[in-house]
Order: C-alpha cells, then structure tokens, then sequence
C-alpha cells in the first residue's frame, strides 16, 4: 500500500506546473470537451508509465540490489533538482488535435510528451524501489489524473492561486528524501 501512497503523492505534486498539466490547461482551453481529454490522459498516462513500470521491474531483476540502491537514491535526488526547473509547452505539441480529434490528441500528445519527463522517470525508480509495479503504475497514474483533471476543469483561475515555486519545493523535498532513505539504506546494510 505504501508504494501506492507515495507514487501517487509524489506524482501529483510533482505534476503541478509541468508541461503535461500545461498541455491538459491548453486542450481544456481549446476544446472545452473535458471527458475525451480526462480519458485521453488515462490511456496515455497507463500506456507510458505501463512501459517505465516494466523498465523498473526489469531493472531490479538484472541490477544487483546494492548498485540499484546508489542509482535509485541518486536518480530521486536528481528528480529533486529537475522538479525545481520550471516546464514550459510547445505550441506545436497541441497542433496534433487537428488531425485526430480531442481524444486522439490528448492521447498521442500526453504520451509523447511524457516520454522521457520527469514522472516517467520517477515511475521508472519508484517501480524499481518497491518492486510493485503493477501498484506504482496505478499510484502514478492516479497522481498524474489528481493534478490534471482539475487543470482541465478550473484552467488558469486555479493555476494563477497555487504557489508553484512551494508545491514544486515540497516534490522536490520527497524526492530528495526518497533519495537519501534509499543511499542511507545503502550505508546501514549488513
């Protein structure tokens, strides 16, 4: 359960001001058809993190545990820092609506965009942490849904209410001591 707790947390903190949430105001803006946009962020975000839950369970099984210990806790620090740096989006991300409509978009551009971000990587080194990757996708999944499907439905207002620089300080502080639990765990080993 715990796995499921923190991914979630870690994740919808962590999404609050980046470029997928920004992507989410953009579409919502746009469309103004909140239900394909919310179902088109829960397939891409299932498919995306599906496939970093995997990454993260492979790596536990080919990684010996003391050498995963120094990559996990050093890459939550990383996602520490990262979570400091500020998202912006790209105007051209949202032109694939044209094309596919709003759910074809919302799917293919939340997908793409969230190849290689920093909730990817984090499920990624949480499926890897806890080797429960079934329950750090469904923890990811609902962290990314808690922080964007309000963005769909308030858009801007909410957006201009939140501190951003506090709640990216708090992800970045959990990350950070993901980070250090995990290398201090390394130390205090038999």
């Amino acid at each position: 359960m715990e796995s499921l707790l923190v991914s979630t947390a870690v994740v919808a903190l962590a999404e609050i001001g980046d470029k997928t949430q920004l992507l989410a105001f953009i579409l919502a803006a746009r469309f103004k058809k909140p239900l394909p946009i919310i179902l088109g962020i829960l397939v891409a975000t299932l498919l995306n993190h599906g496939l970093a839950g995997a990454l993260g369970a492979w790596l536990t099984r080919v990684v010996s545990p003391d050498v995963l210990r120094w990559v996990l806790g050093l890459s939550f620090i990383g996602m520490a820092i990262w979570t400091l740096i500020p998202d912006r989006i790209e105007e051209e991300e949202t032109q694939v609506a044209r094309r596919f409509g709003v759910f074809g978009a919302t799917l293919l551009t939340f997908f793409l965009v969230e190849m290689g971000d920093k909730t990817q990587i984090a499920t990624v080194a949480l499926a890897a942490h806890y080797a429960a990757p079934w329950m750090v996708i469904l923890g990811t999944t609902l962290g990314m849904l808690i922080a964007d499907v309000p963005a769909i439905f308030v858009g801007d207002r909410l957006a201009s209410k939140i501190p951003m620089k506090l709640v990216h300080a708090v992800a970045a502080a959990v990350f950070a001591l993901l980070g250090l639990v995990t290398l201090l765990g390394s130390w205090f080993q038999p």
